[in-house]
């Protein structure tokens, strides 16, 4: 099962153009299911809907209920925010958390659940999008615990482990990452434990997600890190969902458009 999560940095740089090379990387992978964060949705369109008819896939999206600091962002005030999963299997149940946040930093952070029917098992999928103030890691602890106990709500009597996917704006070594794994401090739900699947890794593979080689980061002068994320529960009986191998993808121009100010992350993992 091929899992991809992705920021699409919503409506900024050449959208239309990086929309085209973003389903052109998409296409190559061939994911199963995709977590995508900074999805966009306008006039009776919505990206992620774009996508998932030009992949075959099913969809779902829920939208930022704080949308109004986005779109001061760009000057639009008709463009919706939000996250989206695309799927090869139906979507059988659904759900949103609002992130917490204190006033001044909420822009209506979100994480998605939606189950998924594949074939021999049901999947729980997450993917959420953080808080992205560099000093805000205090925030994002919260966040994460939030994330976790929705994930205990939702990871249900499958023997998939939960995938939780997506932006969190964190360095691995953050409290907030510690806290969603649960195996580097107390977990912030008794019992719960999400590997970060980077772990699988080839050693030495370029892991920035956030990579100062991408001239859309380049122009903001920060360091390159990995903030973006595959999290999966352990293993299920006979190694179901244990993480084969995982990679960076989107992380170069398709003819010469970069398709977003993020690399994606894919993650192969074990279906039977």
């Amino acid at each position: 099962m091929r899992i991809v999560t992705w920021n699409l940095w919503w409506r900024f740089g050449p959208w239309e153009a990086r929309q085209k090379a973003i389903l052109a990387v998409l296409r190559d992978l061939g994911p199963d299911v995709v977590g995508l964060q900074e999805v966009w949705s306008a006039d009776g369109e919505n990206l992620a809907e774009w996508l998932a008819g030009a992949l075959g896939m099913h969809w779902t999206w829920a939208a930022s209920p704080v949308p109004g600091p986005w779109r001061r962002r760009i000057g639009d005030p008709a463009v919706d925010i939000g996250n989206a999963v695309l799927s090869r299997w139906p979507v059988v149940e659904r759900d949103v958390l609002r992130l917490p946040a204190p006033r001044e930093l909420d822009d209506g952070r979100l994480a998605l659940y939606a189950r998924l029917a594949a074939p021999g098992h049901q999947v729980p999928f997450f993917t959420a999008h953080l808080a992205s103030a560099l000093h805000a890691s205090a925030v994002r602890r919260d966040q994460a615990a939030a994330l976790a106990r929705f994930v205990a709500r939702h990871r249900g009597d499958t023997g998939f482990p939960p995938v939780v996917t997506g932006d969190f704006n964190a360095w691995p070594d953050s409290d907030e990452i510690r806290l969603l794994g649960g195996y580097r401090t107390a977990p912030a739900v008794p019992g719960q434990v999400l590997f970060d699947a980077w772990q699988y890794a080839e050693p030495g593979a370029p892991d920035a997600t956030w990579d100062a080689a991408n001239p859309y980061v380049a122009a903001g002068h920060e360091p390159s890190a990995r903030i973006d994320y595959i999290h999966v529960g352990p293993p299920g009986p006979g190694g179901l969902g244990h993480v084969r191998a995982v990679r960076r993808a989107g992380d170069g121009p398709v003819d010469g458009v970069w398709p977003s100010d993020h690399a994606a992350v894919v993650a192969d993992l074990a279906e039977t």
